[in-house]
């Protein structure tokens, strides 16, 4: 007990001389900060509190620092502890509010700046500070909203506005990561997020985040293992599960329907991959090859109207996605849409200047050119393949079909009508009759300006075919021919 008694003793004789020392730690503190050398700032005001631990003034102080150095939760708790020494120290709340802050949390900054105001009513800074957490609340309060409404790019513009006071806030900046990934803003989400992990390598919310940025960018097993990581960081986090669920379901079904493709399975495929697109519609980019995988397999089954629908909606998703372009042309070339296969046609060759694309959008511009003048095939009502006797025949069928005088008790308009209908009948078996001038047809020149002589007469044509002495005669051998027509049309 002697001994004990004596050691207080000597350690009270010993208070003033650590004091002493402690203010001279202090004072050196206070150079170094006033130099901006923060570092060793903070290590002389550590001294300072390793001597006197009961100090408020030396905590407050290495706040201060610690603020400087954007360690603003070291801040914080040295903050709450100045003013747990001295409930008076004005300087400690004011410190300890901002703080409070800078790290998002409005509320607790709030009932500092009141204590400020109570110690020193008259604190325009306190005022200030109050404003600014007001403000804080008031963001968060139309983020909240805003995110429930989907509309996200006013969370990121409420999550801007607050950040300029609640710079160190990691809860505001994953929100914002997050609506920057939902609207497609891939690379400043995933900026975002690996900042916040340069700091905090744990932070499952921005682990979750950087793999929906994945997940939505089509690298679905790299998401996988970031929301498997952040719920091993955070078990409860409920995002990252439903989001590692949807990745797993989407890229199952997704391979179920490549495989159904593969093996010829069209219907099943279609089906396989409708499923897929019903799993998350904020996977812009996998829903958009969904999309394209469903025209492709749409275009298999001759549903031609549904698979450029389908690849509509995949460019419509990704404006960028060259596939669901080709796809989408040369269904409009399949259905005769020719102007506007050039025009997607087009827009893959601005993008990709390949000699295939070249050459497809060549062959589009000419179908185009072709579709504009006269049909002969229709004329005739034969296919581009049919063979030299398939076109006689057809000629033969369709020109004592419309041939005038079989049509000379009818009305003038009429008349006018048949008469027309023959002569491009006539023209047209010219031309498909022709080796020569159907090649050129056929590959899309005008027979006019290849110095082909295209003057014809129906009726010679006419008579040509039929021969016989003085011709054919509609009136002389109206039943013949009607006979003859009903034969050609039931063959």
């Amino acid at each position: 007990i002697k001994a004990l008694n004596a050691s207080h003793l000597m350690l009270a004789d010993l208070q003033p001389e650590f004091g002493r020392e402690a203010e001279g730690f202090k004072e050196q503190g206070n150079v170094y900060y006033v130099k901006k050398d923060y570092a060793e700032a903070f290590n002389f005001y550590t001294k300072a509190i390793d001597l006197c631990p009961k100090n408020a003034s030396y905590y407050g102080n290495r706040a201060a620092t610690l603020m400087m150095l954007s360690r603003y939760r070291e801040a914080l708790e040295d903050s709450q502890q100045a003013v747990r020494l001295d409930d008076t120290f004005m300087k400690g709340h004011m410190r300890e509010g901002k703080c409070h802050l800078l790290l998002g949390n409005a509320m607790a900054a709030t009932r500092c700046f009141q204590k400020v105001q109570e110690l020193e009513p008259e604190s325009s800074q306190a005022q200030q500070e109050l404003k600014n957490a007001e403000s804080i609340l008031e963001f968060e309060r139309l983020a909240e909203i805003s995110f429930e409404k989907r509309d996200f790019r006013m969370v990121v513009f409420c999550m801007d506005r607050a950040l300029e006071s609640a710079s160190a806030c990691h809860r505001f900046k994953v929100l914002k990561a997050e609506c920057l990934a939902l609207l497609g803003r891939y690379p400043e989400a995933q900026s975002v997020a690996s900042d916040i992990l340069r700091m905090d390598s744990t932070n499952g919310d921005a682990l979750y985040v950087r793999g929906l940025c994945l997940y939505y960018e089509d690298c679905i097993d790299k998401a996988v293992q970031f929301f498997v990581q952040a719920l091993r960081m955070a078990p409860d986090h409920e995002k990252a599960r439903l989001a590692c669920r949807n990745a797993k379901a989407l890229k199952a079904k997704k391979e179920e329907g490549n495989k159904a493709f593969k093996e010829g399975s069209f219907e099943e495929a279609y089906d396989l991959y409708s499923e897929a697109l019903t799993i998350d519609p904020n996977n812009i980019k996998t829903n958009a090859k969904l999309y394209c995988n469903r025209a492709t397999v749409g275009s298999k089954l001759n549903k031609l109207e549904q698979a450029i629908e389908d690849c509509t909606k995949a460019i419509k998703l990704d404006e960028t996605y060259i596939k669901a372009y080709l796809r989408r042309a040369q269904c409009y070339m399949d259905t005769e849409q020719y102007e506007e296969a050039v025009r997607d046609y087009e827009k893959v060759y601005q993008t990709e200047k390949t000699k295939e694309h070249k050459n497809l959008l060549k062959n589009a511009q000419l179908e185009l050119k072709k579709s504009k003048r006269k049909d002969y095939y229709k004329v005739l009502g034969v296919d581009k393949n049919a063979t030299e006797d398939e076109i006689k025949k057809a000629y033969r069928k369709r020109a004592l079909m419309h041939h005038p005088d079989r049509h000379s008790g009818a009305s003038a308009e009429v008349q006018k009508e048949e008469e027309k209908k023959f002569k491009e009948v006539g023209e047209a078996f010219t031309v498909l009759s022709d080796p020569k001038k159907k090649s050129r047809y056929d590959s899309g020149h005008d027979l006019e300006d290849d110095d082909m002589n295209m003057d014809f007469d129906a009726n010679n044509i006419f008579k040509a075919f039929f021969g016989g002495p003085g011709g054919f005669s509609f009136e002389a051998n109206s039943c013949k021919a009607d006979l003859y027509l009903l034969l050609i049309i039931i063959c």
